[in-house]
């Protein structure tokens, strides 16, 4: 076969077409893109040349303070584009707003603004201060009739105080008077003070002191002091008495002169007072009457006791009175008290119990003591007595661990009226010696120096008292007659050594 003939495809006019116009849309693709990024560029270029942001500008303060409790109306705030180039836009960021504020609870509050341009934010913070700036409140409370008195001053009628943020403060409240003028004072923790006054007016005068009974008292000495007292009233007719004081005191066993002044004091410091005077002065007593006969005085201590009667009888068989200085050591034998006074003998204190520590202890100790002896004679004879012998004697030096007691003892016993008596011819059997011949013995020859004998014995030594038969026949052999002590005989006396 000869040379093949190559036939070629037949293309189509429309396919060059189409083939054209896609090469053309992808160059126009092309082109777009990079116009696009052109222009991109450009615009970028052109917002860093112009340094586009955003600017935020509040309404009103930075700085807002409101009250406590009040509501919080934020101002808000506006945001603008702006730009070095282009200037500011017209069209204006979106603003969002942050943070809260209780104005029900004191301190700093921020509000934050925020807005964006080109992915550039910016902020502006507002500070909001909750203060509390109102002072409490302070109520005064009235009641009718209500009035100041001259001794209470005024009588609070009542106060109160609130504040809006500490609520009662009542118990806060400073009070003072001056004057007329009640001020009452109050601060919060804020540090606001609130003040309010209260006018009083003290119309009372004075009260009236008036002395009961007078003014210028008279008494003898005694154991006891009835004060009579003192009254005080208002002019409105109160009576203020209770709230006297008395100053000064008088030691109504003891001569001399006393002033007393009742005072009252009020509330403001106003006193009024009066005074009485006191004169204490010495109970008489009969003077001293020495006999001219040689007299011996037989006393007996420490009774009675289980030989008392038996002395009765030796005495009464001689019809010699002697003198007993009486205690209720024994009170078994109580009843030999009054069976002596019956007797026609003398009936002396002497003590109670016998007890130095507690009858020395003070002269009011020596007073109870001596009055328990008093009633116990009183009981038994039906009368008081007014002779005594101190225990010890007023010599004694047992007495001594309280310093002048003896002193001061002996002073007031004698501006009281009574007499005491010490001895000066002592029998020795108070511990000396318990031999009835060498009692004799001693009291014999201490008679022999004495024409006024006042001789020391007890009636509770057995001893003693077998003597005492043998004492009075000497006696009466010697020309001594025999007598009871009583308020006008010898005393005997020894120096006070306390």
């Amino acid at each position: 076969m000869s040379d093949t003939e190559v036939i070629e495809p037949e293309v189509k006019t429309d396919d060059i077409k189409e083939a054209k116009r896609k090469k053309l849309i992808k160059y126009l693709k092309i082109a777009i893109i990079i116009v696009c990024v052109y222009l991109v560029v450009i615009a970028v270029a052109a917002c860093i040349v112009d340094g586009r942001h955003a600017e935020i500008e509040m309404n009103g303060s930075d700085e807002v303070r409101i009250e406590y409790g009040s509501a919080y109306n934020d101002a808000g705030a506006v945001a603008y584009s702006r730009g070095r180039v282009f200037g500011e836009w017209s069209k204006q960021p979106e603003v969002t707003v942050s943070g809260e504020v209780d104005s029900a609870k004191l301190g700093e509050y921020e509000i934050i603004y925020t807005a964006e341009v080109f992915g550039r934010e910016a902020t502006s913070t507002r500070r909001v201060i909750v203060e509390d700036t109102t002072p409490p409140v302070i109520t005064l409370d009235r009641k009718n009739n209500n009035s100041a008195t001259w001794f209470d001053g005024y009588i609070e009628e009542g106060f109160s105080a609130s504040d809006n943020v500490d609520g009662d403060l009542t118990a806060s409240v400073v009070r003072t008077e001056d004057g007329n003028t009640v001020k009452y004072t109050v601060t919060d923790s804020s540090g606001n003070t609130a003040t309010a006054e209260r006018a009083v007016t003290y119309t009372i005068t004075s009260p009236i002191l008036a002395l009961n009974g007078e003014a210028d008292m008279w008494v003898q000495a005694s154991q006891g002091f009835t004060d009579p007292g003192c009254s005080a009233t208002d002019s409105l007719g109160n009576d203020l008495s209770q709230y006297l004081t008395v100053e000064g005191s008088v030691t109504p066993w003891i001569a001399g002169t006393y002033d007393l002044t009742y005072s009252i004091t009020n509330a403001r410091g106003d006193s009024a007072s009066v005074q009485r005077t006191v004169n204490v002065y010495s109970v008489d007593r009969p003077a001293v009457v020495k006999p001219e006969e040689k007299t011996i005085f037989l006393t007996f201590d420490d009774g009675p006791g289980p030989y008392t009667e038996e002395l009765l009888d030796i005495l009464d068989a001689y019809g010699v009175k002697a003198t007993f200085f009486v205690t209720n050591c024994d009170s078994r034998y109580a009843n030999m008290i009054g069976e002596a006074y019956r007797r026609g003998h003398a009936i002396g204190v002497h003590t109670y119990n016998h007890n130095y520590y507690d009858i020395y202890a003070s002269e009011q100790a020596y007073f109870d003591d001596f009055n328990a002896m008093e009633n116990l004679i009183y009981q038994q004879t039906g009368n008081y007595t007014n002779i005594f012998r101190f225990p010890g004697g007023s010599s004694n030096t047992v007495s001594s661990f309280n310093p002048g007691i003896m002193s001061r003892l002996s002073q007031a016993m004698q501006d009281m009226g009574y007499r005491y008596f010490d001895w000066n011819i002592s029998s020795g059997d108070a511990g000396e010696t318990k031999d009835t011949d060498q009692i004799v013995e001693n009291v014999t020859d201490g008679c022999k120096e004495h024409t006024l004998c006042v001789v020391l014995q007890h009636d509770i030594k057995d001893y003693s008292v077998a003597a005492v038969e043998e004492i009075i026949i000497w006696g009466l052999e010697n020309g001594y007659k025999f007598s009871s002590l009583n308020m006008t005989s010898f005393e005997a006396h020894h120096g006070i050594a306390n």
